[in-house]
């Protein structure tokens, strides 16, 4: 039994502890802000500059079809097309931002209010006087 204790206590110095890292960068999920909002605010943020690099690919290969399509009316259709898709698409989500941001601030007097959430939630108690 002494030895078993003696050799779990060695192997815990020699390993040491290991800290969950996901901990800090989500937060405490009973703060504001903090946890799933911030989960969530990460991955829309994600899709964002997904779509923006989408965009960006999009523009320039459209572009080489604009260029490459010499004189060819349907290719240069379907290029003129595509680049104002493509346009028209982050307009969209520049504009999606604008539009929230505004009512938000019409609404809320805030403009980061429907960007940045806040869920409120029951009071979480630490303490030894708790109610």
């Amino acid at each position: 039994m002494q030895q078993t204790q003696r050799l779990l206590s060695d192997a815990s110095e020699i390993v040491g502890s290991v800290t969950n890292p996901l901990r800090n960068s989500y937060g405490d999920v009973a703060k504001q802000g903090g946890g799933i909002i911030l989960f969530f605010t990460n991955i829309l943020r994600l899709v964002f500059v997904g779509a923006g690099i989408y965009a960006l690919i999009n523009l320039i290969i459209a572009g080489f079809q604009y260029m490459t399509a010499g004189g060819d009316t349907k290719a240069l259709t379907a290029a003129w097309a595509r680049i104002w898709q493509t346009l028209l698409g982050l307009i969209i989500i520049v504009g999606s931002f604008a539009l929230a941001a505004l009512f938000g601030y019409l609404i809320f007097g805030d403009a980061g209010f429907i960007l940045n959430p806040v869920i409120y939630g029951p009071a979480v108690c630490r303490g030894p006087y708790c109610n």
